[in-house]
């Protein structure tokens, strides 16, 4: 296994508690621009490694201010769509053919992962068959590092709730853990899990369940 633990800058305790959300979801199926104040849960689950990874205030706002720091330059105007433009065909180029899919709304970019291809049954380390794919992600996030980064897991609605919120959270920390590991920006990420909450198909097939079992990296440009 080549994922590392990735210890964010925070405390061990601080990692531990879990913050208060606020009313803004970081994370829509709806086209958002990037905005401050977001809602955010911190914590460790099980070994998941939530919240904004290495901001010291633990928001939205935090992170803007760590990309800055870390010299990330802003995007504005006509440079924004011909920034994901380019990062768009990018991640279509290095995806093509390993099941995960490449969806724009709007200026923002989202990666579907289906569970299948990316984990074990009830499981919540990452597939070693997929480590290739995610070095493939990996890449085009270090090429393209004006954009921020929030990851999402998903469950279908088996079993109990508490249980596929844990492991959607779970999930979702093994795929930031490894983004990381291979030298994606950590100030970029966001990571919670959504558990069975927001299907994307019917849970009464056994297809549509598998589609709701995903990790979503939601990918939107550094407006600073």
């Amino acid at each position: 296994m080549r994922v590392k633990l990735f210890i964010s800058a925070v405390s061990l305790s601080a990692i531990m508690a879990t913050a208060a959300c606020t009313t803004t979801d970081p994370y829509s199926s709806t086209p958002r621009r990037n905005n401050t104040g977001t809602g955010v849960i911190a914590g460790a689950l099980g070994g998941a490694l939530l919240g904004y990874l290495t901001n010291t205030s633990n928001s939205e706002e935090g992170r803007k201010n760590a990309l800055i720091g870390a010299g990330i330059g802003a995007l504005g105007g006509a440079a924004v769509g011909q920034y994901m433009d380019r990062q768009q065909r990018a991640l279509e180029a290095e995806l093509s053919g390993t099941g995960v899919g490449v969806a724009r709304q709007g200026d923002n970019l989202i990666l579907r992962m289906p569970s299948d291809v990316t984990f074990a049954s009830n499981q919540s380390s990452v597939n070693s068959s997929f480590y290739a794919t995610l070095d493939d992600v990996a890449a085009v996030l270090q090429r393209y590092d004006q954009s921020t980064i929030d990851i999402i897991g998903h469950a279908d609605s088996d079993g109990a709730d508490d249980y596929n919120l844990n492991l959607s959270r779970q999930r979702a920390s093994s795929v930031a853990r490894y983004l990381v590991d291979r030298g994606v920006l950590a100030d970029r990420f966001f990571v919670d899990g959504r558990g069975e909450s927001q299907p994307i198909a019917d849970n009464g097939t056994a297809s549509g369940k598998a589609q709701n079992r995903r990790v979503e990296i939601l990918i939107r440009p550094f407006r600073g």
